[in-house]
């Protein structure tokens, strides 16, 4: 018959049913029918194995290697497990609270009645146990560990303890008449629901409140806790991610919008324009329609004031161009002319000049002569 751990260490016998063994061979972690409590390591069945509030064996399927997988795998990718465990270890506690309320009403029905004051009194008898069982309980873990020299100081917190005991026993005692005092006074843990004596030894609240019981009920509701913060935490976090992702569909959405309404206001303009040139031309079209003859006049009209208006242009830079004309050549002339004279002058004044030096000559070859 196969068999596994739990947390506690103790070995425990899992069931023999082949279809279940094949089952596990099939399924993954994430399957609904695997413990998520299992694998958080938090299942009441596994916690309370072997004391007397075994639940049994878990309706889900409990495997080892399918933790060990999670665990790989939880590393790299957020499975949300917590909130599955947390409601399991919440109904659990629920059920648990629940029967607690039920043997209270037990108590107060089959006890006698006792005053507020004496009633007080007792509760702080059975505080001041509590304190023992759980002194004791950690000094035991504590030598076990082989840390003697705390486990010294703890078992010190004892015998004090125990003096403030016997004092509160005492005052207890003498406010409450003898045979109702010799009367067992039981009173319930609010932890585990069993039953605790008024006049336990410390050894019977050191062997309760260390015990695999009360042990476990403590670390199931610790776990509970623990999953609490987790669960508030991730549920914060996930909220603040959709919002994020909101916003930012709204802006999206958003810039969607604009440019679709700038598209719609490009295409009313195109529209418009468009329709007004089509009626523009359906004007043009009917008043050529209804007066043909008009629009022809017209157009001649207007292509001879075109022609006409094209002609004096013409006519304007023919003009201009012929007396930019004239006005060269008559300063061409006049240079000509100008140059003409200067030659002229230049020529009498060496023919001049010749006719002198002649006459010169001439004389002083007659005198020579003479």
């Amino acid at each position: 018959m196969p068999a596994y751990f739990n947390p506690q260490g103790s070995i425990r016998k899992a069931p023999h049913s082949p279809s279940r063994d094949s089952t596990r061979q099939r399924i993954k972690f994430s399957d609904e029918r695997v413990c998520k409590s299992h694998l958080l390591n938090c299942c009441p069945h596994d916690i309370l194995s072997g004391t007397r509030m075994d639940l049994g064996d878990c309706l889900k399927v409990h495997d080892l290697a399918l933790r060990a997988d999670y665990e790989i795998a939880s590393k790299e990718q957020d499975f949300f497990f917590e909130l599955d465990a947390m409601d399991h270890l919440q109904s659990f506690i629920a059920d648990c609270d629940r029967r607690t309320d039920i043997a209270k009403k037990r108590l107060a029905d089959t006890q006698e009645e006792i005053s507020a004051e004496v009633a007080a009194k007792a509760e702080r008898v059975h505080e001041l146990n509590e304190e023992i069982g759980k002194l004791l309980a950690k000094a035991e873990q504590l030598g076990a560990e082989g840390n003697v020299e705390e486990s010294q100081k703890v078992m010190d917190e004892v015998e004090k303890t125990r003096v403030n005991k016997r004092e509160a026993e005492e005052i207890y005692r003498n406010s409450m008449p003898a045979s109702s005092f010799q009367q067992q006074k039981l009173r319930v843990c609010e932890v585990c629901s069993a039953y605790l004596g008024l006049h336990d030894n410390d050894r019977r609240l050191a062997d309760h409140f260390g015990g695999k019981l009360h042990l476990g009920f403590i670390e199931i509701r610790e776990k509970l806790d623990e999953l609490k913060r987790l669960v508030a935490e991730k549920q914060e976090k996930r909220n603040q991610d959709r919002l994020k992702r909101r916003e930012e569909r709204d802006r999206e959405e958003r810039d969607r919008l604009k440019k679709r309404s700038k598209s719609r206001e490009r295409h009313r303009h195109r529209s418009r324009t468009s329709s007004q040139d089509r009626k523009k031309r359906t004007r043009s079209r009917s008043r050529e329609k209804r007066h043909p003859q008009q629009t022809q006049s017209g157009s001649r009209s207007r292509s001879h004031s075109h022609h006409r208006s094209r002609d004096r242009s013409r006519d304007r830079s023919s003009r201009e161009k012929s007396s930019r004309d004239k006005e060269r050549s008559s300063h061409n002339r006049s240079s000509r002319d100008r140059s003409r004279d200067r030659e002229r002058r230049h020529k009498k004044r060496s023919c001049e000049s010749n006719g002198k030096s002649e006459g010169r000559s001439s004389e002083e070859f007659e005198a020579g002569e003479i």
